[in-house]
């Protein structure tokens, strides 16, 4: 268990070190074994987030509320869950279990008997994130799922912040999309940025908040400097990406999204809102993402 002086659950391996944060599952400290810290450091002056969990929403939803069988609910960008005390279930010295179980504050806004587990597993390289959602109601629960890690930008030893990139592994040439100023997925969809599966990365970019790839296709990318160390994020379950970062700001958010704002406009019920799934009665849905430390990289080298 956790020490309650220091309830951060930490996590080893040869070559990275983790920890996780029982208040929102949140991933808060990644470290090679060299002891360079790969995740942003969560400045409440800046972000105050690492790697928040996203549940049991994703995004913004039109006028901060949602229509579900004939009621209207509240429910605050992203959800919940970044915000509520996970109970530790199970713990190593390499991979935890936390859990979130409803509580009289989310049934006002979810009315759902659901279960969130949450595993990290660090095995050499890799960090591993597994989450699953339960439904132990009985009836079908509509939900959400996002992970947004935030990572250093620059990288320990990668270069300055104009030599980073992100490296899709297959190419991407539908339109992305954008958000308005209420934080919702505006109708027009833009250009892709990415050029030969790279996305060179600019404050310019996120003028407008997040990049969304609502079409994505890779399954995993590449984050990487001019060099130093590459950090690969896989994604085999969420149908959505997200990219963001506060213009200015030393980190870049790769987001695996089930998940995202409302379109502008939208009316609809929740069970309509993109990206949701359903769980049936006792049934499960599960997500996964890793992050993976690769060796020493060269922009100069071109996509392989």
């Amino acid at each position: 268990m956790p020490d309650p002086q220091n309830p951060w659950i930490r996590l080893h391996s040869a070559e990275l070190h983790a920890e996780v944060n029982p208040l929102g599952a949140q991933l808060s400290v990644l470290r090679d074994a060299s002891g360079h810290d790969l995740l942003w450091d969560g400045d409440p002056g800046v972000w105050a987030g690492r790697a928040p969990i996203l549940f049991p929403i994703v995004g913004e939803l039109a006028g901060g509320k949602y229509h579900l069988g004939g009621k209207t609910y509240p429910l605050s960008r992203h959800g919940f869950a970044r915000g509520k005390p996970f109970n530790v279930v199970a713990v190593t010295a390499s991979s935890a279990t936390l859990r979130l179980s409803p509580d009289e504050s989310t049934l006002a806004v979810y009315p759902f008997q659901f279960e969130l587990d949450v595993r990290f597993a660090v095995n050499g390289a890799t960090l591993a994130v597994l989450a699953t959602v339960r439904n132990l109601g009985d009836t079908n629960m509509p939900a959400s799922f996002g992970y947004h890690p935030g990572l250093r930008w620059p990288l320990p030893n990668g270069g300055g912040r104009s030599a980073h990139y992100i490296e899709f592994d297959t190419e991407e040439p539908a339109p992305v999309r954008c958000l308005n100023s209420a934080g919702l997925v505006r109708p027009e969809p833009h250009p892709t940025p990415v050029s030969n599966r790279r996305l060179v990365l600019d404050d310019s970019l996120f003028t407008n908040d997040a990049l969304i790839f609502d079409q994505v296709r890779s399954r995993s990318v590449t984050y990487a400097g001019a060099d130093g160390p590459r950090i690969r994020v896989s994604f085999p379950d969420a149908p959505y990406l997200g990219i963001w970062t506060k213009p200015g700001a030393p980190f870049i958010c790769i987001e695996p999204w089930h998940g995202m704002a409302d379109p502008a406009g939208f009316t609809g019920d929740l069970t309509a809102k993109p990206g949701i799934f359903t769980v049936a009665p006792g049934g499960a849905q599960s997500i996964e993402m890793s992050l993976t430390l690769l060796g020493r990289s060269s922009s100069l080298a071109g996509p392989t």
